[in-house]
């Protein structure tokens, strides 16, 4: 009891719980909302193309009379699975590259970074094109596609975080008692780079999910009747005078994702970096 009084237990920060509660917010509405909606997302209704808001449609119709919310509401689904399939693929490689490069360094280290360095050298958006272009488009391609681009940016972010770890006292100590490169890698290092790779990876989700937006706005992602925000913006751009509520709808979930994802991201690194700990109630 004295214990909690001299040292309470540390509050959430604000960011933590606003990024959080949007994204699972999101979430939720993305997989239940098309589900609970009266309308499916590619039910037409040509007496009721181009409608406003009302009470039938809270977010308005689009040219063909669809329900322009359910449609969000999907697009939300796609979205979010490219933008963490994404992440999640980049992290995994990107980590695990990053760490051996960074802890064995000599010629391992330099082969991984020259391979690193031949990856960035391509524009990434004329890459994903080229890739995209040559098959169908689907979300998992896009995700695999664009997580692959993530790949040498949190390969360096990691490798330099391991250069710096890689020469500190808990390091050193477990070198010592002769510990296996696996347990270093695993359990001295990555746990102590995490919360900078945290906020590399919430960016990443964000890149992601952008990214993913303008291939489908250029027509190389989500194909019709399909739903995804940048089809939608899309598609909504011979209406955005006389309906503007079709490209509204889907932006502002775009934007409230995007901001939500990198308050969160920021916000857990701050919490989960000891140097930024205070034990001051």
């Amino acid at each position: 009891m004295l214990a909690e009084r001299i040292l309470p237990r540390p509050r959430l920060p604000a960011g933590i719980l606003f990024g959080a509660t949007v994204l699972v917010g999101m979430i939720v509405l993305a997989f239940v909302g098309p589900w609970v909606s009266p309308y499916a997302y590619d039910q037409m209704d040509i007496v009721a193309r181009l409608k406003p808001p009302s009470a039938d449609h809270w977010a308005g119709t689009d040219e063909y009379g669809r329900d322009v919310l359910t449609r969000t509401l999907l697009g939300t689904r796609t979205s979010l699975f490219i933008g963490f399939g994404a992440t999640l693929v980049s992290l995994v490689l990107g980590v695990t590259f990053g760490l051996i490069a960074g802890y064995r360094r000599g010629l391992t280290g330099e082969v991984i970074m020259r391979l690193m360095d031949v990856m960035m050298a391509f524009p990434p958006l004329i890459l994903v094109l080229m890739i995209v272009a040559l098959t169908e488009p689907t979300p998992t391609k896009s995700a695999l596609v664009v997580g692959l681009l993530f790949v040498p940016g949190i390969a360096r972010v990691t490798r330099s975080i391991t250069l710096d770890l890689s020469l500190k006292e808990f390091v050193l100590a477990a070198r010592a008692r002769g510990e296996s490169q696996r347990y270093i890698l695993m359990r001295e290092l990555l746990p102590n780079a995490l919360p900078v790779i945290i906020v590399e990876g919430s960016l990443n989700i964000t890149f992601a999910m952008l990214l993913a937006a303008v291939l489908s706005f250029l027509g190389f992602g989500v194909q019709p009747p399909a739903s995804d925000w940048g089809l939608m913006i899309s598609q909504a751009r011979r209406f955005i005078i006389p309906a503007p509520w079709i490209a509204i709808t889907p932006g502002l979930f775009m934007c409230l994702t995007v901001v939500a994802i990198s308050i969160l991201g920021d916000s857990l690194r701050k919490h989960l970096d000891p140097r930024s700990r205070s034990f001051v109630g």
